[in-house]
């Protein structure tokens, strides 16, 4: 199904609380929404290190006008925190980002009544997660995939059977390739995705290349080459880590600037969360089949 040609208009509210007890900071969620309709799906979003729930307009703003409740928390890494290295939470701040994505699914009771005119309109039957770099892999072991431990051996499944589906964009790849900085410094970057079989669409820049690992851009290709179920590869022409600026409308980090990449992001994962939410959408099957011209490549297993 394509994008709606007049989308709904968003209402947009941050932040909201959501309490933790012993997390040592309550998450502050943003929350964007259609102004109307009921059975809404939803899409819990992580974002990249350092960013917060203001980041990714172009991502929450669109998703949100075509029909999704955006859920965006905001990790303990944001610089909007300020946490010092030295706190000694950091080292599992790479847990606690799971964890709060699986808080907001748990509080979704709570969110939806703190925003006027939501109560009662999300569909909790349909739930996916989504995620930009560091994010993508906070979300990617909602889907199943596990960190290595010192062994090679697969750890705790922190899969989640609520979620249904995922946006994974930019995310690392295997951590055999790891720079010997990012070995000592970032241990959890040890993915093992043999494990991550709920339905996911892999975005990737073929100009991305990472100061975290040996290998060159196909390093981001690594969780759709080793994962199993049904995985989709979007790879992005000249794409690099921002993917042509989804992190925001006036991002400096964003290196490759291009608002037709981003678009055609923002179409795709609509796209695919819409057919992986409701079965009988028959738009990403549509999509499969485009041509994509220079812009990309589509593929799927």
């Amino acid at each position: 199904m394509p994008d709606s040609p007049v989308p709904t208009m968003v209402l947009s509210a941050r932040p909201v609380i959501l309490p933790v007890p012993g997390r040592g900071e309550d998450i502050q969620v943003r929350v964007s929404a259609p102004a109307t309709g009921r059975d809404l799906p939803v899409i819990v979003f992580s974002h990249g290190f350092g960013m917060s729930m203001n980041g990714y307009g172009p991502l929450a703003d669109h998703w949100a006008a075509q029909g999704f409740v955006v859920l965006q928390p905001t990790h303990l890494d944001s610089r909007t925190l300020g946490l010092p290295p030295s706190d000694p939470r950091t080292p599992d701040i790479w847990r606690i980002r799971i964890e709060d994505l699986k808080h907001v699914m748990d509080g979704l009771d709570i969110l939806e009544a703190a925003v006027p005119g939501l109560s009662g309109r999300l569909d909790r039957d349909r739930i996916a997660v989504a995620g930009h770099s560091w994010g993508a892999q906070s979300a990617s072991t909602l889907l199943g995939a596990r960190i290595l431990d010192a062994d090679g051996v697969p750890g705790e499944d922190l899969s989640d059977p609520r979620v249904k589906a995922g946006v994974l964009l930019a995310l690392t790849g295997l951590g055999d390739d790891l720079t010997p900085f990012a070995a000592e410094h970032f241990p959890f970057m040890k993915p093992h995705f043999g494990d991550m079989t709920t339905p996911a669409l892999i975005v990737a820049g073929d100009h991305d290349q990472s100061a975290l690992s040996t290998r060159g851009p196909d390093w981001f290709t690594d969780p759709y080459a080793h994962s199993s179920g049904s995985k989709s590869l979007l790879t992005l022409f000249g794409g690099e880590h921002s993917l042509g600026g989804i992190s925001g409308y006036e991002a400096a980090e964003t290196t490759d600037e291009d608002p037709a990449r981003v678009a055609l992001v923002q179409r795709l994962t609509t796209a695919f969360l819409r057919s992986a939410l409701y079965p009988e959408d028959t738009g990403w099957k549509a999509a499969l089949e485009e041509d994509l011209g220079p812009q990309g490549k589509l593929e799927s297993k």
